[in-house]
């Protein structure tokens, strides 16, 4: 049987995650104050968002630093998972701050605050230069399920203070007060679909789902086809660590004249060049399968 191991590489993702952490964390404290002050649900939905995104950024950080570490006797595969992990959790708490944005959205559709105009036009504004700042941070990064998880978090942001800025003009020019909750609720449904986009995928991954870019029927035709005296290929199954590093083992039947190496070396190569799979365990044999038995 045959088996490789690929060492994990210090990830281009750790740096604009911190600096995207420092830079939330630290707007999201005057956000905070803004919209207690200005009494804005738009600019306190966004604020809450940002302390949300401050903590989601930061435990993407996390994952990422704990990703690095190697394989050990308790974890055989490292610690990559762990990406996988901070993004179900994030998708989770976006999830749960959508809903209490929307309970306080339609309160105040029943009954219509006040809010002062000036205040959380000048927050949200500065609130959309920092975030415009932090998504260009992340949008330099490898894109994987975690970083884009929290980048998604960061669009929120800016989603956010693009719809407190409406809402103050709104208020401002036609003391429109219901633009407040409205355009929350607007923020909210955009939100919804991209959290459960990252969700969907997590879980699809933490439960050892099949990638979607891969057809198990179309790697056994490949390898049949393609390699050289192998027969058949059966208990092939399929999985993720990552986003970016999937996983196969296999059993392959061969006949009698061919070189065992040489045909799980085959096979390898193969499921590299045509799948990207650079990660496998072949298991080699000429009779019948001993799991079987």
């Amino acid at each position: 049987m045959a088996h490789e191991h690929a060492h994990p590489e210090i990830s281009r993702d750790e740096a604009p995650l911190g600096r995207a952490f420092l830079l939330i964390s630290l707007f999201a404290g005057i956000e905070v104050f803004g919209g207690l002050f200005a009494n804005s649900l738009t600019l306190l939905a966004d604020a809450g968002h940002m302390l949300l995104d401050a903590s989601a950024l930061g435990l993407s950080w996390f994952a990422v630093r704990l990703s690095r570490r190697q394989h050990s006797e308790t974890h055989s595969y490292g610690y990559h998972r762990s990406q996988v992990l901070a993004a179900f959790v994030n998708a989770l708490l976006l999830v749960a701050l959508c809903g209490w944005i929307g309970f306080e959205a339609f309160s105040r559709i029943e009954s219509p605050q006040q809010l002062l105009p000036l205040p959380a036009l000048l927050i949200g504004t500065l609130g959309l230069v920092v975030n415009l700042f932090a998504f260009r941070m992340l949008h330099g990064a490898s894109g994987n399920l975690n970083v884009r998880s929290a980048s998604l978090h960061v669009l929120g942001d800016l989603l956010g203070s693009c719809a407190a800025i409406a809402a103050a003009m709104m208020v401002w020019l036609f003391e429109w007060y219901l633009a407040d909750p409205i355009l929350a609720l607007v923020v909210i449904a955009i939100l919804l679909r991209g959290a459960w986009k990252v969700l969907s995928e997590s879980i699809h991954i933490l439960l050892e789902g099949v990638p979607d870019d891969l057809d198990l029927e179309d790697i056994r035709d490949t390898l049949t086809n393609q390699v050289s005296g192998v027969l058949e290929v059966h208990h092939l199954h399929a999985w993720a660590i990552t986003s970016e590093r999937p996983m196969v083992t296999l059993h392959a039947i061969v006949d009698e004249f061919v070189d065992e190496i040489a045909a799980a070396a085959s096979i390898k190569a193969v499921l590299n060049r045509n799948f990207g799979i650079d990660h496998s365990t072949v298991q080699v044999e000429r009779g019948p399968c001993l799991d079987d038995t």
